[in-house]
């Protein structure tokens, strides 16, 4: 095919974790190897400044965490690699939901102290609904912290996955000496100098070597040998097929922040992670080999760069060729659009490209007409399925604190709300605006950027709704009585859909019950 030589090259995957696995530290320990940044640290220092890193907004440099996923592109060993790095944090979890939809293959990181942790559960959930290709890498390997076979069945008994370990480590905290590469047969020696170099890998010809217990001690050189025994017993040969499947996880040990074990990730991803893969729409399966471009736009971003006031639409390239310069299908608003400059990312940095391929993430610059979902062809009309939307759980009332910022407000509200992270709803009696999250923090987000970037000053009442449903009806008779007698409950969403916001399970449920002509919708995708 057309463009197979460009599809063959690319990884596109995602980053996951629990808030501090050390998942932003991994991402830049990437990046330095395929030599997109030239400084460690960038992050959780004032070396902000001074490079791209992936968490850019004001509030995450603040806060230590990841709010927004961040997309990188960068070549390592002739592959291009589209690194999605994502928020940990729970209250964002619908944007990483969303990011998963656009890559093909995950890395997931688990702190070696901690475990299994509740996010991690979460979006190991999203990953196995779409069958999600998975690596695992078990994290801060040089502290104290659970055995390596207990930190296996912990993970293959919590996330419901096969495993298969593709390093072993060679003790933990204080004692910890190295990695064995089980893939590669060779040893990876640990000092405790933060930075692993080539120097510090060891081929060895196999476990019996009789350099072995003069690197690492004999007692440790021995009981790696039992432990290796012990592992191809149980785990056999490395077959890829399930791996590609989703059905079993490949498994690296390692330190991100001693650049431990990072190496040998990522020399072994880019040989056994997916290429771009097939995806499918409303109308059919779109094969990543067809000439005819394709893709759909998984998230926005307002205000990118601050200062020049931008909103960004990210786009998953999923067929053919993307072009700057030439015309595109807007499904949804059917009409043709084109792009004088779509960017590829590292982090806050862009640069204009001409051409983007299956797998590629571009960045649009969007005057308000995309929303997350949305499908761009060379005519053909679909659009792409399994983009998650969301019901929000906690609803506050906006208050305007300086009435002069009105049209600020306005405009604020609506941009950051097409991001996706909250849903904004217009109540008809008084002009009530409310907006539902599925987090606290994302309220304190939104109140920040309202003021930091559209000079608006907001507080946030708190209101007593449980949950919220659009609602449709074939009986229009009975969807208007139905808005009439429920006026305190029935809102509008920004595309004018009707949303009804229940009190409690109990008043849900009843109102389902009452309402045989009304079907009440957890999801806003029956509108598309």
């Amino acid at each position: 095919m057309k463009f197979d030589g460009e599809i063959i090259k690319r990884r596109t995957f995602a980053i996951i974790s629990h808030p501090d696995a050390g998942k932003t530290t991994l991402t830049e320990k990437f990046l330095l190897f395929g030599g997109a940044i030239q400084t460690a640290g960038a992050v959780k220092s004032n070396k902000i400044r001074k490079h791209a890193t992936s968490d850019f907004m004001e509030i995450e440099r603040q806060r230590g965490i990841s709010v927004a996923t961040s997309v990188m592109s960068f070549e390592y060993k002739n592959v291009l690699i589209n690194l999605l790095d994502t928020p940990g944090h729970k209250d964002f979890a619908e944007d990483t939901y969303r990011t998963l939809t656009a890559v093909d293959s995950v890395v997931l990181v688990v702190d070696s102290v901690k475990g299994v942790e509740e996010q991690t559960r979460k979006l190991m959930e999203v990953c196995r609904m779409r069958d999600t290709p998975v690596i695992v890498f078990i994290n801060k390997l040089d502290r104290d912290g659970k055995q390596p076979f207990d930190l296996l069945d912990e993970i293959e008994k919590e996330l419901r996955i096969h495993l298969h370990p593709l390093s072993w480590p060679i003790n933990m905290g204080k004692d910890f000496k190295g990695v064995y590469n089980l893939y590669e047969k060779s040893l990876l020696l640990f000092h405790a100098n933060q930075k692993a170099t080539e120097d510090d890998i060891v081929p060895i010809k196999n476990l019996d070597d009789p350099s072995l217990p003069k690197l690492v001690e004999e007692k440790n050189a021995i009981q790696l040998q039992e432990d290796v025994e012990l592992i191809e017993g149980v785990y056999g040969k490395f077959q890829t097929e399930p791996y590609l499947a989703g059905k079993t996880a490949p498994v690296f040990f390692g330190s991100a922040i001693n650049n431990f074990g990072v190496k040998e990730l990522l020399d072994t991803f880019i040989q056994i992670a997916p290429i771009p893969r097939n995806r499918e729409t409303n109308v059919r399966e779109v094969d990543v080999h067809e000439e005819k471009f394709s893709g759909f736009i998984f998230k926005i971003h307002a205000n990118l760069d601050p200062r020049h006031r931008d909103r960004i639409a990210f786009l998953r390239v999923c067929s053919g060729r993307f072009e700057r310069n030439k015309f595109y299908k807007h499904v949804r608003l059917e009409k043709d659009v084109r792009f004088s400059n779509p960017y590829s990312f590292l982090a806050r940095e862009k640069d204009v490209i001409q051409e983007a391929f299956p797998g590629d993430v571009v960045g649009l610059f969007d005057t308000g007409n995309f929303k997350i979902g949305d499908t761009l062809t060379e005519g053909e009309r679909f659009y792409f399925t399994g983009i998650p939307t969301f019901s929000p759980e906690i609803f506050r009332e906006v208050v305007n604190k300086d009435p002069m910022k009105t049209k600020q407000l306005e405009k604020g509200l609506l941009q950051l709300t097409d991001e996706g992270v909250a849903q904004l709803f217009t109540q008809h009696l008084g002009n009530r605006k409310i907006i539902g999250c599925v987090g606290d923090l994302q309220f304190e987000v939104i109140q920040y950027r309202l003021l930091h970037e559209y000079s608006a000053s907001v507080q946030f009442n708190s209101l007593p709704f449980f949950k919220a449903c659009w609602i449709t009806s074939d009986n229009k008779t009975k969807l208007d009585e139905f808005t009439r007698f429920k006026t305190a409950n029935v809102v509008n969403d920004k595309d004018g859909h009707l949303v009804y916001l229940a009190q409690s399970e109990w008043f849900l449920n009843t109102e389902i019950t009452n309402n045989p002509d009304i079907t009440f919708h957890f999801s806003s995708e029956v509108h598309k």
